[in-house]
């Protein structure tokens, strides 16, 4: 007998049965279940509510523009306002109108920012919503066009405006026009505080670029939901720029009201009471 035999091997073959079966992955919605950006926490979707709130930290999640309007405004009292003004080319940029017509489809949205006449909490006032989820929310001409006229309308009927913020900035696209928004919407923002009108914003995450270097921060009173983003460059640029380490979280809402940037920062179930209140005492003769 030989001291190393070659050993003999059984080829297992799979059930006939078995091999004709078609094996199927388990049908589980995409949706299910939102890890969360904060603590990490990974959670039932139907337990983040309808206002999208995490249970464990309290994190906002990111809401479309008409998810934060149902829950915002009175019922039955949103009056969509500018509507239907066309997004220009006028860079002729590869693909853009191919992914502002996908957009528009997918968000049920004309532009980036919803804007109407509306009461909260019984109060009248002029109210604009961006959307993150329209191309990051980012200002091109139609958004800066629409916000302009909010303002503009506003100190007409001698109204309040209410602005939730939500931007990635200056939507590139569309060039330096995109830029010349800042300023327009800026004049038309002081015109509205020369007329003694009450200007409210709250910040959302995220609100960065142009967005936050205009607009965004020249609410009379600014308030912002529990640590949203909010800045104007990334923390790599900035850091590369003042040769410096920056804190941690110095970009979150709960350091900008540390340092004076905000004057509250208010969870987003007591948002519309807190909306009506600041409109009601900042009424002045407005009804």
């Amino acid at each position: 007998m030989a001291l190393f035999e070659k050993k003999k091997y059984i080829k297992i073959t799979p059930n006939h049965a078995l091999k004709d079966q078609e094996l199927t992955k388990p049908d589980v919605p995409d949706d299910l279940f939102a890890p969360c950006p904060a603590c990490k926490h990974v959670i039932y979707s139907k337990d983040l509510g309808h206002i999208r709130v995490c249970p464990h930290c309290g994190y906002n999640f990111r809401i479309k523009a008409k998810r934060r309007l149902k829950y915002t405004v009175d019922e039955g009292s949103f009056e969509e306002l500018f509507k239907g003004i066309e997004t220009k080319d006028p860079l002729d940029f590869p693909g853009y109108k191919e992914k502002v017509h996908a957009t528009q489809a997918a968000t049920e949205l004309d532009e980036a920012v919803l804007t109407g006449l509306a009461t909260i909490n019984g109060q009248k006032c002029l109210l604009g919503i961006m959307d993150s989820s329209f191309i990051m929310a980012s200002m091109g001409t139609v958004v800066g066009e629409k916000i302009t006229r909010l303002f503009e309308q506003a100190t007409e009927e001698k109204l309040p405006v209410v602005l939730f913020t939500a931007s990635g900035g200056a939507r590139m696209q569309e060039g330096i026009l995109s830029l010349m928004q800042m300023a327009k919407i800026s004049a038309a923002v002081k015109r509205h505080a020369n007329a003694g009108l009450f200007y409210l914003t709250i910040l959302t995450d995220p609100t960065t670029g142009g967005v936050t270097a205009s607009f965004a921060m020249q609410g009379d009173i600014i308030l912002a939901e529990p640590q949203a983003l909010v800045g104007f460059a990334g923390r790599r640029v900035i850091e590369n720029t003042v040769r410096e380490e920056l804190p941690e979280g110095f970009q979150r809402a709960e350091f900008l009201q540390e340092h004076g940037f905000i004057d509250a920062i208010v969870k987003r179930e007591e948002l519309p009471e807190k909306i009506g209140w600041l409109l009601k005492i900042h009424a002045g003769g407005a009804s």
